[in-house]
């Protein structure tokens, strides 16, 4: 099936308030916002929706106390719809909605939507370097750092990480129903997966977890490159949100990475510079821990000058 890759996130919060002042921050452009929720988009139109937790609107939430209440993948076509709909409907709920998707739920309850995706193409550069032996990616006299560019902007949603209670379950319901390819995997934790429209090396991760943590581990969003996820992460320490974990690079996926803690009960993700795969890559597996998922790892500090000690390391 042509499953290009995710198109939005759905979340039912408390304080729409707080959610909202954090995706602005993270760098989303609000939609139709207001005090009910709306809409928070990155560069390409891929978004955050956001709603109150008792919009009836919504689908049902899991029985934990998750606030992600939809994933909604995109198609190529109609005729993707047509045979996700004929597929999942031979043993659930689909449902057709006004606005032309699809909405169901996996094997597991996480609940599903599907629509022929419509993202505003993206004519940006990706960061250029300049290196010994190798032609020079930056013209002569053109800058590799701006100190007066605007704060840098998430360009397209890149991929969600599910807790769930069944891996084995889940896998093989992305796996045998939708056509997702597993790239890589953590040993007796979870499967790294893409779609057969993405090149992505995952839009999915998966980690087994006893029942009651059921729900979102994180989300997150392309970036330009590694500066834009070390410019983007800094900003947001120095607007008060706590790094959770980074600035570093993972060795499944190759991308950077800087993790932060959020209002929505999950971590929220900068990403750059994932490795794409297709029908000729052969899954990887290891044991899940430090030195398999990071190559590296630094840690925030405030900006120093050598010309006296560092500062005082804070709590």
């Amino acid at each position: 099936m042509n499953i290009v890759g995710l198109d939005a996130l759905v979340f039912g919060v408390d304080d729409v308030a707080d959610c909202a002042r954090y995706l602005i921050d993270y760098g989303l452009t609000p939609v139709d916002v207001g005090p009910e929720g709306g809409r928070f988009e990155g560069l390409d139109g891929t978004a955050i929706l956001l709603a109150r937790r008792d919009d009836p609107s919504l689908p049902p939430p899991l029985p934990t106390a998750s606030t992600l209440r939809k994933t909604i993948y995109g198609v190529a076509d109609a005729a993707t719809l047509d045979a996700i709909a004929a597929e999942l409907g031979r043993d659930r709920a689909v449902r057709w909605l006004a606005d032309g998707s699809l909405e169901t739920v996996d094997d597991l309850g996480f609940a599903l939507g599907f629509r022929v995706t419509t993202p505003r193409p993206l004519s940006f550069t990706a960061e250029a370097a300049n290196a010994p032996g190798v032609s020079a990616q930056r013209p002569v006299n053109a800058l590799g750092v701006d100190t007066n560019a605007p704060p840098p902007k998430p360009r397209s949603l890149s991929h969600v990480v599910y807790f769930v209670p069944d891996v084995a379950k889940a896998e093989a319901f992305y796996a045998d129903r939708l056509g997702f390819v597993t790239t890589d995997r953590f040993t007796k934790v979870g499967p790294f997966m893409r779609p057969a429209g993405c090149r992505d090396h995952h839009t999915l991760f998966m980690i087994q977890t006893p029942p009651f943590l059921q729900g979102c581990e994180h989300f997150t969003f392309h970036m330009g490159g590694p500066t834009e996820v070390l410019a983007a992460g800094r900003r947001m320490v120095e607007l008060g949100y706590q790094s959770f974990w980074g600035p570093g690079r993972h060795i499944f996926g190759s991308n950077w990475f800087w993790y932060f803690n959020s209002p929505f009960g999950c971590h929220v993700e900068y990403d750059a510079d994932m490795d794409h795969h297709d029908a000729e890559w052969v899954a990887r597996e290891a044991e899940a821990g430090a030195d398999s998922s990071q190559v590296f790892l630094f840690q925030a500090r405030e900006l120093w000058f050598p010309s006296g000690p560092p500062p005082a390391k804070t709590a």
